[in-house]
């Protein structure tokens, strides 16, 4: 009964789609006078709500030069939107701003394809200890988050303050290539202020019976560093690097790049991002009060679902105005 009903349904949205929804579009152009585009970005702002619609509305066009519309290259976008403008009969010159919106959106859509693009061959390029350009990367990492503390060398145990998980960082980035490594340098230089107090709180031990305790840096050094009730400040920053790749790969993060990009989205975008999830998930993690470390998985999915319910709503942007001097957290 249940795969009859589901049966009956699929073929009605069937029927709605591809005659009722057709002939509704038919309707509103006689009486409006405009076409499907024209209407949306007419009675859309600029941001995620007029750009899904478009995407929507090419990709389901019957017209091949409108489905194609979503592929061509970002050079090629301007002259796209004169095709468009043709195909429709719309002239420029009494509707200028159509062209305008048009253009902001397709550079938004063929923009996300080619940020997907560029942000998987940063995730598929390992870290290559022989490469001077990745190892002064790394280097710069340490120097931003361990400023007083000299490295004793290459391969050393105090990778483990800043929160690698041995004596050499490069078997760390193994998931997320040199993505990790390039959001974690982005976050130390950019909001240096925070990163390095996300880091002081993450070195925090806390005692199950009497809560949060203080205890002076020095001593905090001579003790086990795996043993930090907070998490590995690295090793979460490459889990977040995880976290902010899957909503992009995903098609979740459309609707904040949509509202903060105005045009095509970049790597700084997805970057500052980064910052923002950083952040956020350190305030997650505080409000959790987790018992130990083997709860991360738990809390990260947790927040992962609430990250996603935000992008659900149309007019989310999870960091608008992004400013290291906006940015606060709460601390330990």
């Amino acid at each position: 009964m249940k795969h009859f009903l589901r049966v009956v349904t699929q073929f009605f949205v069937f029927l709605y789609c591809k005659c009722l929804w057709r002939g509704l579009k038919f309707v509103a152009r006689k009486f409006t006078g405009r076409c499907e585009l024209q209407r949306i970005c007419y009675n859309n702002k600029h941001g995620a709500r007029r750009t899904h619609k478009i995407e929507s509305s090419l990709r389901y066009s019957k017209n091949e030069l409108l489905q194609s519309a979503l592929s061509v290259h970002p050079d090629k976008v301007e002259k796209t939107i004169d095709d468009i403008m043709a195909l429709k009969k719309i002239n420029p010159d009494t509707n200028p701003q159509l062209g305008i919106s048009l253009q902001a959106s397709l550079l938004q859509i063929v923009g996300y394809r080619s940020l997907v693009a560029e942000v998987e061959k940063l995730r598929r390029e390992p870290y290559d200890c022989e490469n001077p350009e990745h190892e002064e990367m790394l280097m710069k990492l340490w120097k931003e988050l361990r400023p007083d503390s000299p490295l004793t060398g290459r391969i050393s145990k105090q990778w483990c303050e800043i929160g690698f998980q041995g004596s050499d960082p490069k078997t760390d980035f193994r998931g997320m290539g040199l993505l990790g490594l390039h959001n974690l340098l982005y976050f130390a230089e950019h909001d240096k202020a925070t990163a390095l107090q996300m880091l002081h709180d993450s070195l925090q031990p806390k005692c199950k019976d009497t809560g949060k305790i203080e205890i002076n840096k020095p001593e905090w050094e001579q003790k086990n560093l795996d043993k930090a009730i907070g998490y590995s400040f690295a090793i979460v920053g490459i889990n977040i690097t995880d976290l902010a790749y899957s909503l992009l790969v995903s098609g979740a993060l459309k609707t904040h790049l949509y509202n903060v990009a105005p045009e095509m989205p970049s790597l700084q975008h997805v970057q500052q991002t980064f910052c923002y999830l950083m952040q956020e998930f350190h305030r997650f993690w505080i409000e959790e009060d987790p018992s130990d470390i083997m709860e991360f998985n738990r809390v990260r999915s947790k927040f992962h679902r609430r990250i996603l319910k935000q992008l659900k709503n149309p007019d989310m942007a999870l960091c608008p105005h992004f400013s290291a001097s906006d940015l606060h957290l709460v601390n330990l």
